[in-house]
């Protein structure tokens, strides 16, 4: 098979959306830079991902160019297309569809989550959850779970047997002598087999009718034997065509029904001395099947169900009669099931307990090239088996480590997440950096822009610069243009090509776009960085 092509992000669209009127990006692979001048809009792309990730749908956003704003997203996911869509009015509650159906914000999130990271004002970041991490360390570390699974479900399948056993011992008596009784009425019944009422039914419309079948089947008899009227009517007419040659055939026909009708009317005469009108046996087939319908009434449709439950019934009695030595049985099991959890805990904490220094020094590496020259990172993990996991940063000297959850600044903590996802080579499919150069400068930002670019190896990334030595590191580069001459303010964005990106480069750099000096020092930043990209 060939294999599909990797998630991401293919297309965005936004209308009226603050001061956009309408505005579609198509994506490519791998990283791509989005640049404009300070004000021109480009965060409003992140707001339409927040929305479209489930993010809280505030009117305010609502542009002056409708009654309400649409933002569409098509992904690559699984090797098919999905469609995420949110809608926000300026009145009432938003809406949310999934390849075009109705859906919640939540099913939005469910789906959005899993393809995109966003670091940033908006902040939807999966690794500042607690088992996000966990699960972090167990990828980084291939740790091997399956035993320490096994043990807890071999544990909680006899823990659940315990209960099943009953705990209340008052409880458990009601329930014996209920079950007690059942057992005795249904074994008292004495079922010969699942289709017994079937056969009494047969023999209760036999009964029922003996009379009248008597009447039926000895009129039968009489009119059709000897010296029955039929009988009379055949000899008569052979009496005539005896000795009559011409006439054989018919002779012969006639004596063959006289055959017939002589068994016919032996075969009614055996029926009529069989059927015996026998009030008594009547009566006791009828109570059977009172007796019968009653139990059916109770414990099932049918005699094969009712059968069953007593069967079950039966088992269940000597579950409880038997239950003190089960209990002991059981409990012996779940002793031995807690150490083998125990001891599989152990395994599993200590391989987490040596992955986590690894881990946290392979991310403090890269940590400390961009910007972070004294950032300290740890990975804690807690009692046996380890479940959990926290990683921790310290941004200066002498200050304590803090989880990442409280990391303060936006930009340090777009930084720490670059790095772990360096290190980590799992979900998102596409990544979005806003605040990740905040602060950053130099040889720093050269260091941000190379991480990005070998982030985009491995998946989408999408990031929203100010930096030059940023955005020189792209495949991709996306311009956002707020034009405010007109009486509407409107915002625009566009893919653009070499040339262009020097130019907008240049701009970065010096402010002063149709500087050739800035152009050439563009071109050269531009050529330096994707030199590096290639080697």
């Amino acid at each position: 098979m060939t294999p599909h092509e990797p998630d991401r992000l293919i297309e965005l669209a936004a209308t009226n959306l603050g001061v956009i009127g309408h505005l579609g990006l198509v994506f490519g692979p791998g990283m791509t830079a989005i640049t404009g001048e300070t004000g021109a809009g480009k965060t409003l792309l992140l707001t339409a991902l927040d929305l479209l990730m489930g993010g809280r749908a505030d009117a305010s956003v609502v542009g002056p160019h409708g009654d309400e704003a649409v933002v569409e997203a098509r992904f690559l996911f699984d090797g098919d297309e999905l469609v995420l869509q949110r809608v926000v009015p300026k009145d009432g509650r938003s809406r949310a569809y999934v390849n075009g159906r109705l859906a919640t914000a939540a099913n939005l999130s469910e789906y959005a989550t899993q393809l995109v990271e966003l670091h940033g004002q908006h902040g939807h970041t999966a690794l500042t959850a607690a088992s996000a991490q966990r699960n972090a360390l167990d990828r980084f570390g291939d740790i091997d779970l399956s035993g320490l699974v096994q043990a807890r479900l071999a544990e909680q399948s006899i823990v659940e047997q315990i209960e099943a056993l009953g705990g209340d011992s008052r409880a458990r008596l009601r329930e014996l002598e209920l079950l007690r009784f059942q057992v005795e009425e249904i074994e008292a019944a004495g079922i010969v087999s699942a289709d017994e009422d079937d056969l009494l039914r047969q023999e209760e419309e036999l009964l029922g009718g003996a009379s009248g079948h008597q009447a039926a089947i000895a009129l039968a008899a009489e009119r059709l034997g000897s010296d029955g009227p039929a009988d009379t009517a055949l000899s008569e007419v052979l009496a005539a065509l005896e000795g009559r040659e011409v006439f054989g055939s018919v002779e012969s026909r006639v004596r063959d029904i006289a055959a017939v009708l002589a068994d016919v009317a032996a075969e009614a005469r055996d029926l009529s001395e069989q059927i015996d009108d026998d009030p008594q046996r009547l009566a006791e087939v009828q109570e059977r099947r009172r007796t019968l319908t009653g139990l059916r009434r109770k414990y099932g449709e049918t005699l094969e169900e009712v059968l069953s439950y007593f069967a079950e019934c039966g088992q269940r009695v000597e579950e409880l009669e038997n239950r003190d030595l089960l209990a002991e049985e059981l409990e012996a099991a779940r002793e031995v099931a807690k150490a083998a959890t125990a001891e599989a805990a152990r395994v599993v904490g200590a391989a987490r307990r040596a992955a986590a220094p690894k881990l946290a020094k392979a991310v403090q590496k890269h940590v400390r090239t961009l910007a972070l020259p004294n950032a300290q990172v740890e990975c804690a993990v807690g009692e046996d088996p380890g479940d959990h996991v926290v990683f921790g940063v310290s941004m200066n000297k002498g200050a304590p480590v803090q989880p990442l959850a409280r990391i303060a600044s936006g930009g340090e903590l777009a930084r720490t997440m670059l790095a772990l996802r360096l290190v980590l080579s799992a979900d998102p499919a596409t990544m979005v950096f806003d605040e990740v150069d905040a602060g950053v400068g130099g040889a720093a930002a050269q260091a941000v822009g190379a991480a990005l670019a070998e982030l985009g190896e491995q998946r989408q990334v999408l990031v929203v610069t100010h930096l030059a030595q940023v955005a020189a590191h792209a495949d991709n580069h996306i311009t956002v243009v707020k034009d405010d001459k007109a009486k509407m303010v409107s915002v625009s964005a566009s893919v653009i090509d070499h040339e262009a990106r020097v130019v907008e480069l240049s701009r970065m750099l010096s402010g002063s776009p149709g500087s050739q000096s800035a152009q050439e020092h563009a071109a050269e930043l531009l050529a330096s960085a994707q030199g590096v990209r290639t080697r």
